[in-house]
């Protein structure tokens, strides 16, 4: 009973820390709404292009930095209850999935949010930091070379299935909870792109660089 009230609060506090938009709150701050503006991403990199790079950076790290903290809390609060479980071990996944649920679907801003990608970004490198940076390492080798944000996060979001399952296996250790919140957190990216994926097969899709519209 108290692993269940434990799990429901870890949740609800994570999903409430994702749903603290940095890039809304700082465009309301400059009198406008990030979701009327550019591509109507709440997100990095339409807040780059519409409120310049020093506005883009600091929506990444904050962004980043709901992940790390909701993470790193939940593991802090596994590490507290050692015996707590299959289901109690794997929150710090469930916790990853509801930070960035609550960025993707925030509660303060009508559910309304951006794609997620910096804030399972800094989930992912708390979670495993050696998966993490093969993620990243995958998603930026995709944009340097193609110049589109959107298809570097669609790999990255796909090599962190992969690569999370494999290590699974590898381990002999198969949390089943776990598994599936890894799979909600790298499709919901995919899903949220699915606008960028018709752009892109259609090649209409913007590199970075341009001053239209791009994913987060």
């Amino acid at each position: 009973m108290i692993i269940n009230i434990i799990i429901a609060a870890a949740l609800v506090i994570s999903y409430l820390i994702g749903s603290i938009n940095s890039s809304i709150l700082i465009s309301k701050a400059k009198g406008s709404d990030i979701r009327s503006e550019g591509s109507g991403n709440a997100g990095a990199t339409n807040m780059l292009r519409t409120y310049g790079k020093g506005m883009g950076v600091i929506t990444l790290i904050i962004d980043a930095l709901k992940g790390v903290v909701a993470v790193f809390a939940a593991k802090g609060v596994v590490a507290a209850v050692p015996n707590g479980g299959e289901v109690f071990a794997a929150l710090p996944y469930m916790c990853a999935a509801a930070v960035v649920i609550g960025h993707d679907f925030p509660v303060f801003f009508g559910f309304k949010g951006g794609k997620g990608v910096a804030t399972s970004l800094g989930a992912v490198l708390v979670l495993d930091w050696r998966i993490g940076l093969i993620v990243l390492l995958a998603a930026l080798a995709v944009m340097a070379i193609t110049r589109y944000v959107s298809l570097g996060s669609i790999i990255g979001a796909a090599v962190y299935i992969v690569a999370e399952m494999l290590e699974m296996a590898f381990r002999g250790n198969f949390n089943k909870t776990a598994a599936v919140c890894v799979a909600i957190l790298g499709l919901m990216i995919i899903i949220r792109h699915i606008s960028n994926i018709s752009r892109l097969i259609k090649g209409e899709e913007n590199k970075l660089g341009a001053k239209k519209k791009e994913s987060e």
